[in-house]
């Protein structure tokens, strides 16, 4: 019987296909292709087998280099910045794992950020090499986040989302809104923004779609009951923006404030409060609810 196939997303390795050169070994390659990081710091990734060949297997440092030869390597971020928060399991069985992602926590790696993710996190506390996230929530988000434990059942959770066969509720706390009423549906165009991580609203049909309700009154202040229909990137900040009521504490909308990205004492008020589905294994309905709560 031969071998599993190596498979990136689950051991959460990089994949490079090498790029024209006239490097002799694919270290040189990886040197000249990454000049952030120094020869010395590949030959260490490499001699701790974190830079692998197609197969899944370690290279040395001798290995030929080929252009479009496929090569995994796993990220790493030298004297990487703990994040001051601490993420709560909810749930855990064979198939299924539920965090409680608090504020300012990455999911998966990105940037800045590879063993301080809750993805990481999760894989050292459960020991278990094979967790992947079902979806996402933003860096500034907390709340629910789902994972597959198992790799024989994944499948069937993930085809949960596309689907559209779970119900996502969010709470937001926002200016309030009383020239609108409630509950309304806002339905918008959401295209890529400037700077390059922020969304926009733009011209043509809607892909967006969210329920938007009022949950409590306080003041100036409304706690708003999000429920959204589809899930693109910072599809709720963008929404509640363009409404009129920016959600309270948040850095990129309605514009990008400077040095408040990690502003831990006052976070982004938007929490992924409740999920809501049948278990594609089990087939027992499924709810599960944040135990973090946005104060006023």
């Amino acid at each position: 019987m031969s071998a599993s196939p190596f498979n990136a997303a689950e051991n959460q390795a990089s994949t490079l296909y090498l790029p024209p050169g006239n490097w002799p070994t694919v270290l040189d390659c990886l040197c000249g292709h990454f000049p952030a990081i120094g020869r010395e710091q590949w030959l260490d990734r490499i001699a701790r087998g974190r830079v692998l060949d197609a197969q899944g297997a370690p290279i040395t440092p001798q290995l030929a280099y080929r252009e479009g030869l496929k090569i995994y390597y796993f990220r790493e971020v030298p004297n990487e910045v703990p994040i001051p928060v601490t993420e709560t399991i909810l749930h855990a069985d064979e198939h299924l794992v539920v965090a409680d992602k608090p504020h300012f926590l990455p999911v998966t790696p990105a940037g800045e950020y590879v063993e301080q993710t809750l993805l990481r996190r999760l894989i050292r506390r459960l020991d278990n090499p094979h967790l992947v996230p079902l979806h996402r929530i933003d860096r500034h988000t907390a709340g629910l986040v789902l994972f597959s434990a198992n790799p024989a059942t994944r499948s069937a959770y993930q085809s949960l989302f596309p689907t559209r066969q779970i119900d996502k509720y969010y709470e937001a706390i926002a200016p309030a809104l009383p020239e609108l009423s409630f509950p309304r549906v806002h339905k918008s165009r959401l295209v890529d923004g400037e700077p390059f991580f922020r969304m926009c609203e733009g011209e043509g049909p809607s892909n967006t779609e969210t329920l938007v309700e009022v949950a409590e009154k306080n003041g100036e202040l409304w706690r708003y009951a999000l429920s959204p229909v589809t899930g693109k990137k910072h599809q709720l900040r963008v929404h509640m923006a363009a409404l009129g009521a920016a959600i309270c504490n948040d850095p990129f909308y309605p514009q990008v404030l400077k040095d408040a990205e990690d502003d831990y004492a006052n976070p982004l008020k938007l929490l992924a409060k409740g999920l809501r589905f049948v278990d594609p294994v089990t087939g027992q309905e499924r709810r599960f609810q944040s135990e973090i709560s946005l104060r006023w």
